[in-house]
């Protein structure tokens, strides 16, 4: 009987069926197995998911279903990351709640996921705007704010003009907003502010112990959190700052250049400059200009280096006869050491920008090595590499390190006004979390504002506070501020009338504990410590490289915080992760080039026209040009839906795909062939499995001792098991799909001869049950199908993993070296039973061999039994 050509649509809704009606994937804490958490970043719910979401999840399901056939208790749930600024967005462009937006989408998403065949426990599923799971976070506010870890004070934030909110320095890219695009403003606002910083040197050395992340992202994480050490050094005015000030301090990591000093830089917010900005026009006028710059460092690196000369002079701390004069620059971070610097143009790029701009010495004191230092000069990039010191005094001759130490040893021992010149110190680039959004779709902050109390913390039993539903975004800002009762409370403390704050907290806060929720969500306090003691670490993480600051370092903080106050007790949250690449295809315009308007791979035909690859639209006929190929996104429309794929080629088919297609880490590129490829290989072995099944009975007994073709094909399975295995133990899932490949290729050849004894049919059996087996992580409904054809009574997705026999896995050859009068020359591959007789014949059958000997006998033939052979002429 022929085999029906396999239907993925209706198999695949079968199966799924099956898993959900016997709660196959619902995990319990307390099965006594060893606990497995695998876990990938959830997902805004947009409405619809894309192919890096089928790629990211296929991922982490492919480690799920594989922990679980290893016996372990898998943890794999899901949830939404729901609150934010698209909602409240969508309220206005579209006239509609943002709950009731968001809420529709996940529905959406959840139907679109499930279809993938997702091994995920849905019973713990929840969405960060549930009041069950906000009302948690409240709750650890207000633990974290009893500890200290919460402050509130004016300070000048991220403005975002398009979204209306206050942004983390992280989510400022570029100087624009990290969702808008816009470029932000810089605003003195009243925030609440997670204290990060106080954990920076814990944060930073913890990176070390991280040895199953990515080297990347534990860099990223060292230069954000970015600890210097360095010298804190006074320079005495003149005469004193309007602000009072006898002595302008300043921070420095290169102490040793301070003979090179040309100048000082104040930051444009710096206290002196707002003070003298009072009464200088021109000042004044070049502040509020920087203000509209962007405030990342990378958009002051980009920007002309602009100054304004204040009058000020100070006097170098080793020299009283040398006046510095004190400029405002626009290069000066506020938030980076005490926002003043020394400039030593010679030796740094921005300095030097600027001494030449405005006419400044440019001094240098660090010697290039084998440079002359009578005629030494600096042109006009700045020397910042290693060299000697020279033109400084007491240290001229010494190396870098050493002038630091001697420099530093000098200005503590002498005092101003009782108080050392310098002093050692260790900063940090890490800054205190803004956590206060001026928007209505997040985390109510539960504080109230008293006008006889101050600010005082909501009581526990009164949370939560609760969003309200009736709004309204007829005006721009946050609806909670113009609503007519819900800011209206009572102060909690003495009773009187009083406000809610409005600000709701950055969305950062809902990802940075979701994990520990998903331990135990339905526990009436954020956490159940047993529960997450148990399963956190996860042991598999999963997503993007573009969270590994924002999510990822504050995720790390959360969880230290947590610790804190008792809600569980380990510091890293993340035992393992793993960053997959981006999903990319080619991009196609129609119109002349950088003017033509993007079209989407579903509007064209492409043909291979004379060797060429030609594109036209599907309706008219019209050439398209190709472009490059490009990350997936919806402004070049060369996105393909993922349910249009399952429709089409089923769910295993797209898993299938993007698992093959190249190393996880690395991008991988969308093609229609290269789906196409994949569904044959699907049909390929769903016909194999159906051949195998009619034609050979399962086996039965043990197994048969084997040699020839049957010993060869043993192998050839338990081989690839061991390898396969490795594999996705190190998430090499392409290198396992390859194996995969072959296997199918060498049982075909199998199946192919004529089967005449039982001992084959052993082989062909095995070979066929440990492929469906290695291929169910992967594509588990074809496996489940061709599991139940073989014979099998019982679930594929509760079968245990197989272990492959280590008799099987040995080499039955062995390679020696062979050498000619001591050098080697080449190799021999022989079986590893050849006795030494066999090993000198097959020595001497080789072509090197015999043009060595022209003829003549070996003078000596030296074997060394499974190691060497050495010929000597």
């Amino acid at each position: 009987m022929a085999t029906e050509r396999y239907n993925a649509r209706e198999v695949e809704a079968r199966w799924q069926k099956v898993w959900n009606d016997k709660d196959v994937f619902v995990t319990h804490n307390d099965d006594p197995r060893d606990k497995y958490y695998v876990l990938e970043m959830f997902p805004y719910p947009s409405g619809r998911i894309h192919m890096g979401h089928v790629r990211n999840y296929a991922m982490g399901d492919v480690v799920a279903r594989y922990k679980r056939a290893k016996g372990f208790n898998v943890l794999h749930p899901m949830g939404w990351d729901a609150f934010g600024m698209p909602a409240e967005n969508a309220a206005i462009q579209n006239n509609v709640h943002p709950k009731d937006w968001t809420y529709e989408n996940i529905a959406a998403m959840r139907d679109q996921l499930k279809i993938m065949g997702l091994s995920l426990d849905w019973t713990r599923e929840f969405a960060t705007c549930d009041v069950g799971y906000y009302t948690q976070q409240q709750r650890l506010f207000l633990r974290f704010l009893d500890a200290g870890l919460v402050y509130r004070k004016n300070a000048k934030v991220n403005w975002d003009p398009v979204d209306m909110t206050v942004l983390a320095n992280e989510q400022v890219i570029d100087g624009r907003g990290w969702r808008s695009g816009a470029l932000v403003e810089q605003r003195e606002l009243t925030q609440w502010f997670f204290r990060i910083s106080d954990y920076s040197e814990d944060l930073l050395e913890a990176i070390d112990t991280l040895d199953r992340w990515p080297d990347k992202v534990r860099l990223m994480q060292k230069n954000w959190i970015g600890r210097s050490e360095g010298l804190r050094v006074r320079f005495e005015f003149t005469q004193a700052a309007p602000t009072g000030d006898t002595a302008l301090e300043i921070f420095t990591t290169r102490p040793d250049t301070l003979f090179g000093a040309s100048f000082m830089g104040l930051s444009p917010d710096h206290p002196i400059s707002a003070k003298l900005a009072e009464d200088n026009p021109e000042l004044k006028a070049f502040i509020d200009e920087c203000k509209r710059v962007g405030t990342s460092e990378e958009a002051i690196e980009k920007a002309d280096k602009n100054g304004v000369d204040t009058g000020l002079r100070v006097m170098h701390p080793l020299d009283r006869s040398l006046e510095l004069p004190v400029y405002v620059a626009n290069f000066i971070l506020m938030d980076y050491g005490t926002g003043a610097i020394f400039a030593c143009p010679a030796h740094d790029q921005r300095d030097l920008d600027f001494a030449r701009k405005y006419g400044l010495p440019v001094k240098p004191v660090v010697l290039p090595k084998d440079a002359d230092p009578a005629t030494y000069e600096i042109g006009t990039e700045a020397f910042t590499d290693d060299g000697t010191i020279f033109n400084s005094d007491f240290m001229n001759g010494m190396s870098i390190p050493d002038a630091k130490e001697a420099i530093a040893q000098k200005l503590e021992s002498v005092t101003v006004d009782g108080a050392p010149r310098g002093e050692r110190q260790v900063n940090y680039r890490l800054r205190d979390w803004g956590i206060s959004r001026q928007r209505y779709w997040g985390c109510p902050i539960p504080v109230i504002h008293c006008d006889d109390c101050g600010v005082v913390p909501e009581k526990d039993e009164n949370l939560p506070v609760q969003l309200p539903d009736d709004i309204n975004f007829d005006k721009p800002g946050n609806p909670l501020d113009r609503h007519p009762t819900w800011r209206e409370t009572t102060c909690p403390n003495c009773g009187k009338a009083a406000r809610r704050e409005t600000d709701t907290m950055d969305t950062f806060v809902d990802s940075s504990w979701y994990f520990a929720r998903f331990t135990a969500p339905g526990c009436d306090q954020p956490t159940d410590p047993e529960a997450a003691n148990g399963w956190l670490p996860v042991d598999q993480y999963i997503g993007g490289i573009e969270h590994a600051i924002l999510h990822l370092l504050y995720s790390r903080f959360f969880t230290r915080a947590m610790q804190k106050v008792g809600a569980l007790d380990l510091k890293e949250p993340f035992k393992g992760l793993f960053t997959q690449g981006m999903v990319t295809h080619e991009t196609y315009r129609l119109g002349e080039g950088a003017n033509g308007s993007w079209i989407s791979p579903a509007e064209i035909k492409i043909e291979d026209v004379d060797g060429n690859r030609r594109a036209t639209l599907l309706d008219t006929g019209e050439d398209v040009a190709i472009g490059s190929i490009e990350k997936m996104s919806k402004s070049k429309r060369n996105t393909v839906d993922p349910t249009d794929i399952i429709d089409t080629y089923g769910a295993d088919t797209a898993r299938w795909f993007m698992l093959s297609d190249s190393p996880p880490e690395r991008d991988v590129i969308w093609t229609e062939d290269g789906v196409q490829g994949a569904w044959r290989f699907v049909q390929r072995v769903w016909r194999l499995i159906n051949e195998i099944s009619e034609s050979i009975e399962p086996r039965a007994g043990s197994a048969p001792d084997a040699s020839g073709e049957v010993l060869e094909l043993r192998r050839a399975s338990h081989k690839t098991l061991a390898a396969v295995s490795n594999d996705l133990e190190s998430l090499g899932f392409n290198r396992a799909v390859a194996r995969l490949y072959e296997l199918v290729n060498t049982i075909s050849k199998s199946v192919g001869n004529d089967i005449e004894d039982s001992s084959m049919e052993y082989a062909i059996r095995e070979a066929a049950d440990y492929l469906v087996q290695m291929m169910a992580p992967m594509m588990p409904h074809l496996a489940e199908e061709c599991w139940s054809a073989l014979g099998h009574g019982n679930l594929i997705s509760e079968a245990k993993w197989p272990v492959a026999d280590p008799a099987l896995l040995a080499e039955d050859s062995v390679t020696y070296p062979i050498q000619i009068n001591g050098k080697r020359r080449g190799e021999l591959e022989i079986a590893k039973e050849a006795s030494k007789e066999e090993v000198e014949a097959a020595t001497l059958a080789l072509d090197f061999v015999r043009k060595a000997l022209q003829g003549n006998a070996p003078r000596k033939l030296i074997v060394v039994p499974q190691r060497i052979v050495n010929v000597v002429v």
